[in-house]
């Protein structure tokens, strides 16, 4: 695919996540993707499969909100496999908390599926209203 397709494909993913709904994200997965959460707070860690980022990491995430998450994005570049995403979050947690981190997402694509993601971010922000991920998931997470 072209970088063009590649950044139509990640346009879509997050269109998606504006309206809070479908499937394009979870569809868009490679089997052996990884989410790679950078730094070095408790929910850096590399998720490896689709299921390990769908109900590992993105279903704890999930759990702090009553309506599905939606991040916002506002700028994509795409050069080849790759597109770099600056984003901002639009949410409240179930205790009332806003949750409005700002991202820098670097999404690799192969084959019109994506293979990786490196996620950068207000890591302070994450463990004041989210608290640290729980080592056990990371540990089912691989």
């Amino acid at each position: 695919m072209s970088a063009a397709d590649n950044k139509k494909l990640i346009q879509q993913v997050f269109t998606d996540s504006a309206n809070r709904s479908g499937t394009t994200f979870v569809d868009s997965l490679a089997e052996d993707a990884s989410w790679v959460v950078t730094g070095q707070y408790s929910w850096s860690h590399e998720f490896r499969g689709r299921d390990a980022i769908n109900n590992g990491l993105m279903g704890h995430f999930r759990s702090f909100f009553a309506e599905r998450p939606r991040t916002l994005a506002f700028n994509f570049i795409a050069d080849g496999d790759f597109v770099a995403v600056e984003a901002r979050g639009d949410n409240v947690t179930k205790s009332g908390q806003r949750y409005d981190n700002h991202y820098c997402l670097v999404f690799k694509v192969e084959n019109g599926k994506i293979k990786q993601i490196k996620e950068y971010c207000d890591s302070t922000l994450v463990e004041r209203v989210l608290g640290p991920f729980p080592e056990a998931r990371k540990l089912a997470a691989g």
